[in-house]
């Protein structure tokens, strides 16, 4: 079984590499230029990681990261206009307008925590993974349960949702494809397990030792839930603090008005609840 998993893993990799060949090559004869610049940044880009191995240049160039690449020379741009890149932050390292909204939706998460609780169950019950989504890049989504400060209108937040995973469940390491926002996470009830964590480039941040965890989404992590009970947090997205604020509003309309459509196609492996 293992052998072949191996053979699997390894025609995947060579179809990879071929289909990349294919249209590299008349794009480097054809826009050489472009493509140059591309490839510059997807490097300059790619080495913003402390631990850089294998398996992410190949996500990165070839897999589930290939947007990342293709968006990389507006995320250098956004690192420019933005305070510095952290790619992990504590509440401290954020403004006090971030951290306010941040701790009032903090609040109201755990106030509500048994009713989130029972609204997911059923599907809890089917499925490894749900999401249960209050705001989407700013756009109120339909759901039978009601909590009026998630309705609201944040001008940091942008996302507010409730990521679920069910015993033994984890995804695979990935990148998301753009700056303009940094991920919050906070757990609502630390699983007593070393084994629920999520790792993000050389760091493994475990739940037990602190529910609220704050990053950069595209660099390369990946979230595992290796405990005995299921696993909640809350799940928001809100803008970076930078030097523009103009230029960042417009950047977050701008996939407000696309990210709808391609919410299922990033989170397609989750069940999403209403």
């Amino acid at each position: 079984m293992a052998m072949t998993l191996w053979k699997q893993a390894g025609v995947k990799r060579a179809r990879r590499v071929v289909v990349a060949a294919v249209v590299l090559a008349p794009a480097i004869y054809f826009v050489p230029i472009l493509t140059l610049f591309m490839i510059v940044c997807g490097v300059i880009d790619i080495r913003r990681h402390k631990k850089i191995t294998y398996q992410m240049l190949e996500k990165y160039f070839l897999g589930n990261g290939l947007l990342t690449w293709m968006l990389s020379p507006l995320n250098l741009l956004a690192d420019l206009l933005s305070h510095r890149n952290r790619v992990i932050y504590t509440l401290e390292d954020l403004p006090a307008d971030h951290r306010r909204e941040i701790e009032a939706c903090v609040r109201e998460f755990v106030d509500n925590g048994d009713r989130i609780k029972a609204h997911v169950a059923a599907t809890l019950e089917q499925n490894k993974r749900c999401m249960l989504t209050f705001r989407w890049f700013n756009t109120t989504q339909a759901t039978a349960l009601r909590i009026p400060a998630f309705e609201r209108d944040y001008r940091f937040i942008k996302t507010i949702a409730v990521s679920v995973f069910n015993t033994r469940e984890r995804t695979s390491w990935h990148f998301g494809p753009l700056r303009l926002t940094l991920r919050v996470l906070y757990n609502l009830e630390p699983v007593r397990s070393p084994d629920a964590y999520i790792e993000v480039d050389d760091r493994l941040h475990r739940w037990m030792d602190d529910p609220l965890f704050i990053f950069d989404d595209t660099a390369f992590h990946r979230s595992t839930n290796g405990g005995e009970q299921a696993r909640y947090c809350l799940f928001m997205d809100i803008v970076r603090p930078n030097h523009s604020r103009v230029a960042f509003e417009a950047g977050v309309h701008t996939v407000s008005v696309i990210s709808g459509s391609l919410k299922r196609l990033f989170y397609k492996n989750w069940s999403f609840i209403r």
